[in-house]
């Protein structure tokens, strides 16, 4: 379900360089993922959210239909230039009215968000969580799909001070007690560093001197790229990278 990639550079790039450009970019990777392990197509909406020099608040280009089927996305993606994005393309867990706010990078503040995975048995098997959420959380969000329940719960951590890998790790946690099977790929930016997890599909990252790409899957064939474990934390900025195992709950 879903392919997502975030970026950050050590000089401003155009968005299509990562995302448009490359043979097997997020683009080609809407309707011929190679590394897909759920689905085949996705074209149930995109988004990209980037970073503009000197302003931490992120913007977002979001729609609901396919990527490929944008007309103003190139235009878009020649033109920006960024150090830092997030972008994905979404293929739905069940059909739903939400159309693109349903679709990531999911924002708060300085942050933005994607879910790569489903949680089974989606909203009853969440509904034990829902009095640990703050009203504002519950009412604010974006979409009624797994995904922005998820990041409702990520906000949580986040809005009460913890780390942003202590965030991601306790969450995908607290969500897999509840659905057993869920598949919680996480990826979130806020434009300085970059924390994901890998958690039942994949992840794959590429590092160079002043740069850092996480994605679901290899956009060229660099041998460069290497692949993350699954039950995975990831936390990198521009300078390092670090991979931390994460405990799966007991059944």
């Amino acid at each position: 379900m879903c392919r997502h990639v975030a970026v950050l550079s050590e000089a401003p790039e155009a968005l299509g360089a990562r995302l448009l450009l490359p043979p097997h970019g997020l683009h080609r990777q809407s309707w011929a993922p190679r590394a897909q392990r759920h689905g085949t197509v996705n074209a149930d909406g995109f988004g990209v959210g980037w970073y503009a020099d000197g302003d931490p608040v992120p913007a977002r280009y979001r729609r609901a239909g396919p990527l490929w089927g944008d007309p103003g996305v190139r235009d878009l993606c020649r033109v920006v230039r960024s150090r830092a994005l997030l972008a994905a393309v979404r293929d739905a867990t069940e059909p739903g009215p939400d159309d693109e706010a349903a679709s990531a990078p999911y924002a708060a503040g300085r942050w933005l968000f994607s879910h790569n995975g489903a949680v089974p048995g989606w909203p009853e098997s969440l509904a034990p969580l829902v009095p640990g959420l703050p009203a504002r959380l519950l009412l604010g969000l974006e979409a009624r799909c797994d995904a922005a329940f998820v990041w409702a719960l990520v906000r949580r951590r986040l809005d009460a001070g913890a780390p942003p890998g202590e965030a991601l790790a306790e969450t995908v946690t607290e969500v897999a007690e509840a659905a057993p099977g869920a598949r919680l790929n996480l990826l979130m930016t806020d434009g300085e560093r970059i924390v994901a997890t890998a958690w039942g599909d994949t992840l794959t990252y590429l590092r160079a001197p002043g740069l850092v790409v996480v994605a679901s899957e290899p956009y060229d064939d660099d041998p460069a790229w290497r692949t993350v474990p699954d039950l995975t934390l990831l936390e990198a900025d521009r300078a390092d990278l670090a991979l931390t195992p994460l405990k799966e709950p007991p059944q």
